[in-house]
């Protein structure tokens, strides 16, 4: 007789498992990811942090994950900036595209002025909005 799984709800993901199941899987198929964290922040004249930009290498590609400016900094050059250093930095580790995601409240224009073109796009992500994917050769 076969021995039947159950399927249940968990309090919280399990990563061990299931992130290191999938991880070893893709290692398996596609070699070692690199996971690599790429980040330059903006600090204040007291040497506070006040936004930045967080990417990641995998498999020589490089993810724009996060992009923070406070609204008074907007519009200056500093997201041009935290861009250019970002791609700059990926460029120099061997990585020749970029992705990112962003919604339609968010930069999908300032991303295009940086030469990220849309390669797909999730409508009604959040309700009434447009979640933007774009990439960019570098």
């Amino acid at each position: 007789m076969e021995t039947e799984y159950k399927i249940i709800p968990l309090p919280s993901p399990d990563w061990d498992v299931i992130g290191g199941g999938i991880s070893d899987f893709n290692a398996q198929q596609a070699g070692d990811d690199s996971g690599t964290y790429i980040c330059f922040a903006v600090q204040s004249p007291e040497g506070e942090t006040v936004g930045g930009v967080i990417g990641v290498i995998h498999y020589a590609w490089l993810m724009i994950q996060l992009m923070y400016l406070p609204e008074d900094l907007r519009g200056q050059g500093y997201g041009s900036r935290l861009l250019a250093l970002a791609e700059d930095e990926a460029r120099q580790r061997g990585v020749a595209h970029a992705y990112l995601d962003t919604f339609g409240f968010q930069a999908p224009g300032f991303y295009k002025k940086q030469g990220y073109s849309v390669f797909g796009e999730l409508p009604d992500f959040p309700k009434g909005h447009t979640r933007y994917f774009m990439t960019k050769d570098l």
